[in-house]
């Protein structure tokens, strides 16, 4: 029957067995010398299993027992006096008793210890840690909608963590910089970090992550995308004509787009420091000038708002005359007239200047070939000294001759 109490005359019968082995154990008791306890400090997240292993080195067949943090005897040898079942045997032999504890809570958390029944008796102790992660990860944010230029707040609390969680900043993939506050009760930990973040229109639509750096978890986080409402942005292009002069006569075709959050439902056309003249069209986005002038000069400004504000763009017409282009055209081509005849002028005279070099230059050699002419074949000094002025002489006839 349940709760019906033992006689007070002898042990119990659960712990006959128990008594034995001590009987058994203390009969066999040898010494320490040369034996050895090792064991290992066991780090295991809440809800796991967690391994708690005895082992001797050089072991003579001594009783290994292990103890719980209350020094209650878990198992002694094979056998587990200890009633939770969550304990369970691994393996048992004369140099090793290895435990698995199931479903670990934080309050199975502290020392355990690895007896060895020798003379005089071993002792070592292992420390099971348990890890929590956080029960929950929130981001709250100060604004759902914020404007562009405005600094919004954002919250994200990490509850009920062993240890403290640290918690990182991203904005798409740059990581940024929050303050966090950490709060204790019992033995957990609420951790919360606060974000200031100042707002433009390039953040509309992205991401705002909190991520948790927690050794019992991975890859834990949480996002919120930011929506940013911005005034628009106004870009004016022209149509017509696609390249060249605005010039007197022709037709003009501007667009104007506009783009913003909210989309814009206000655009118009207007000429700055002057009134829009009469015959210029304004359709929707669309402004036309069909045949221009020169009083048509001037800033052309189109103008867009929404909720947020007010943006403009301008457009600067100056129109040319109606022959401005083809001026350009004509004047270009006479510049290319004009260059070619140089070219070919220059190179004639450098032909010219070759070929009369060449010519005085043979004409030269000539004169020189013949100045001593009749000196060679004189029989004495005295007569190639005649011979030698005579044919000066002759040189000089030729000379004359060749001019």
């Amino acid at each position: 029957m349940a709760g019906r109490a033992q006689p007070s005359g002898g042990p119990g019968p659960g712990l006959l067995p128990l008594l034995l082995l001590l009987l058994s154990a203390a009969a066999v008791i040898r010494t320490g010398e040369g034996q050895n306890l090792v064991t290992e400090d066991v780090t295991v997240v809440e809800g796991d299993v967690a391994t708690i292993s005895c082992r001797v080195k050089n072991s003579d067949d001594s009783v290994i027992q292990l103890l719980n943090p209350n020094r209650q005897t878990i198992y002694f040898r094979d056998f587990r006096p200890l009633k939770d079942s969550r304990f369970q045997l691994v393996n048992f032999s004369n140099s090793e008793l290895r435990v698995s504890l199931t479903n670990v809570s934080v309050s199975d958390e502290g020392r355990y210890f690895c007896q060895l029944y020798t003379d005089p008796p071993q002792e070592i102790y292992t420390t099971i840690t348990v890890l929590v992660p956080p029960r929950n990860l929130v981001i709250d944010i100060q604004k759902e909608v914020a404007v562009e230029g405005e600094e919004i707040e954002l919250n994200c609390t990490a509850m009920a963590s062993r240890p403290a969680t640290t918690i990182r900043w991203f904005k798409g993939n740059k990581e940024l910089t929050g303050k966090s506050e950490v709060e204790q009760w019992l033995d957990m930990y609420t951790v919360t970090s606060q974000l200031v973040l100042k707002v433009g229109r390039e953040d509309d639509g992205v991401p705002v992550i909190c991520l948790v750096d927690h050794p019992a978890v991975k890859d834990l986080q949480t996002q919120r995308y930011l929506e940013v409402m911005y005034k628009p942005q106004v870009r004016v292009s022209q149509n017509y004509p696609v390249q060249g002069l605005t010039r007197e006569g022709e037709p003009l075709e501007l667009t104007c787009a506009a783009f913003g959050k909210p989309q814009p439902t206000d655009m118009r056309w207007l000429r700055v420091d002057d009134e829009m003249p009469q015959h210029v069209v304004v359709s929707g986005s669309n402004l036309l000038i069909s045949n221009l002038n020169k009083t048509d000069n001037g800033t052309y400004r189109c103008e867009a708002s929404n909720a947020v504000g007010k943006s403009h763009a301008d457009y600067m017409l100056f129109v040319y005359d109606s022959r401005a282009g083809e001026e350009g055209v004509i004047r270009s081509v006479d510049h290319a007239v004009v260059g070619g005849v140089v070219a070919v002028v220059v190179f004639a005279m450098l032909c010219l200047l070759i070929i009369l070099g060449r010519y005085f230059a043979r004409h030269k050699g000539t004169y020189f070939t013949h100045e001593a002419k009749g000196a060679d074949d004189a029989a004495d000094a005295d007569t190639a000294i005649i011979n030698a002025e005579g044919g000066q002489n002759n040189s000089e006839e030729k000379k004359e001759y060749f001019i």
